[in-house]
């Protein structure tokens, strides 16, 4: 009697031998891999060989399959609104594949909860953040009230879970011996997953289902293309605006110039000069990612190009943390006096600077972890009613209370402005969120805003103005 086809999983791949009597289809899927005598093929192909396998009624024997079926008691109260009831019924309209984009404080996690008790099978939800792993798990355990819920990172590793936590790291780092394990990716923050070291998350693993979850897809490498093989196409996409009043608090934006002194815009002129001096002879030009990434090659290969470098670092910092600024953000706080507020800037230095001179509790990469939570706590609570940091706050910290965002700089990119507009939308009785996002005048910080702001096609805005600062105060 002929030997029964057999799929096996193998460390982020898949074997099949001996090869279907009678069919056809399964020959597109695979490779002949002389080491082993066997046919080969992705463990991603697993649900597209399996489905043509049984199109074509053909018997084999699944050994790649490690997931099974999860009965779920979903203890969640909250009712979804309706955003995430067309997200979900998308989703599973999809084959239970695909990405939804909403904004941050849009309900994200309670889609993932819902798509899990749909789903019902093993999962493993992966986070960028050790700080996100103790969010997700905690809302895992409260709305799956019997379920396994385990970690993997930050010192856990309980492998053996049902469901599981996982940062992007660890997650990489054991792709092949969890490749097999689980029915149902969760990607939070997928717009992590297509690098080099952690697409293999998705790339090893058999998962039929999956489900990636972001504010924005934007990246500055241009990869969130790779999402739509490795996560599946855009299924459901929110912005904030269309959001704003429902499920998300409704929100201003307002946009203020502020000009550099006369001391402040010739010293700006002179490093630009400078850098750009050097990056015309080596025929550099600055906008792309590619253009970057050969002017720090060129900067690290000689002293001029190091010179070019610092000019371009020393013209940043000044336009980041020019007077005018400091002065109207002077102003800000006071019109704002007892409002939680948030205030970013892009430089670790400015954090700094801001924190000496208004007397404000700050939070930046160098922030131990214990002293990090304790000011996020404060915050939280009011103790503290203004808070700045950089970038450490842009995404995966929960600040309800938050109505005021004060941006002075790091404007350019999408998806760094989504996360922060995010950190302020979550919906309180009352509150109408405001966002100010203060921009050096006749700088380049002008121009990246102002792309940025056609690249999005001005969607984001409910309500946007332009000022200048000495009209600002006029009421």
């Amino acid at each position: 009697m002929p030997r029964l086809p057999t799929l096996s999983y193998d460390r982020g791949t898949l074997l099949l031998h001996p090869p279907p009597r009678g069919s056809k289809a399964w020959v597109e899927f695979v490779e002949w891999d002389d080491r082993v005598e066997k046919f080969r093929l992705p463990a991603g192909g697993y649900r597209a060989l399996v489905s043509a396998l049984r199109a074509e009624s053909v018997t084999f024997d699944d050994q790649a399959r490690a997931y099974g079926r999860l009965p779920l008691r979903f203890a969640n109260p909250l009712t979804p609104y309706p955003h995430q009831t067309e997200a979900l019924a998308a989703w599973q309209s999809a084959g239970r594949r695909g990405v939804v984009v909403l904004p941050t404080g849009a309900g994200k996690t309670f889609l993932a909860q819902l798509a899990l008790a749909a789903a019902a099978r093993t999962t493993l939800v992966v986070v960028p953040t050790l700080d996100l792993l103790q969010q997700w798990y905690g809302e895992l355990r409260a709305a799956f009230p019997g379920a396994a819920v385990g970690l993997l990172g930050g010192g856990s590793r309980e492998f053996e879970a049902p469901i599981l936590v996982s940062t992007y790291a660890s997650a990489a780092a054991e792709a092949e011996r969890l490749g097999n394990r689980f029915g149902l990716l969760v990607f939070d923050e997928v717009h992590h997953l297509p690098t080099d070291f952690a697409r293999v998350i998705a790339e090893y693993s058999i998962a039929p289902y999956r489900l990636g979850l972001t504010a924005t897809l934007a990246r500055d490498d241009g990869r969130e293309r790779m999402l739509a093989a490795l996560v599946g196409p855009t299924v459901f996409s929110k912005t904030p605006a269309e959001l704003a009043g429902l499920a998300l608090s409704p929100f201003d934006e307002i946009r203020l110039r502020v000009p550099l002194t006369p001391g402040e815009r010739a010293r700006y002129r002179e490093l630009v000069a400078r850098r750009d001096e050097f990056l015309e002879r080596h025929r550099i030009r600055l906008g792309s990612l590619d253009g970057w990434r050969r002017f720090v090659r060129a900067s690290g290969r000689s002293a001029a190009g190091r010179a070019a470098m610092l000019a371009h670092r020393a013209a940043r910092v000044l336009a980041f943390g020019t007077e005018g600024k400091l002065a109207v953000l002077e102003e800000l706080l006071a019109r704002h006096a007892g409002r939680r507020t948030l205030i970013f800037t892009d430089d670790t230095a400015a954090v700094y600077r801001i924190a000496a001179e208004f007397l404000l509790p700050a939070i930046t990469h160098e922030t131990p972890v214990k002293e990090r939570h304790e000011t996020l706590a404060l915050f939280r609570s009011g103790a503290y009613p203004v808070l700045v940091s950089s970038r450490v706050l842009n995404e995966g910290v929960d600040v309800p209370e938050a109505s005021v965002a004060i941006v002075l700089s790091g404007t350019g990119a999408q998806r760094e402005y989504v996360q922060r507009l995010g950190r302020i939308l979550r919906r309180q009785e009352g509150k109408r969120a405001i966002l100010y996002e203060v921009i050096a005048g006749e700088t380049s910080e002008e121009g990246v805003a102002a792309r940025r702001r056609r690249s999005e096609g001005r969607e984001l805005r409910p309500s946007v103005g332009e000022e200048s600062t000495s009209s600002l105060f006029d009421d």
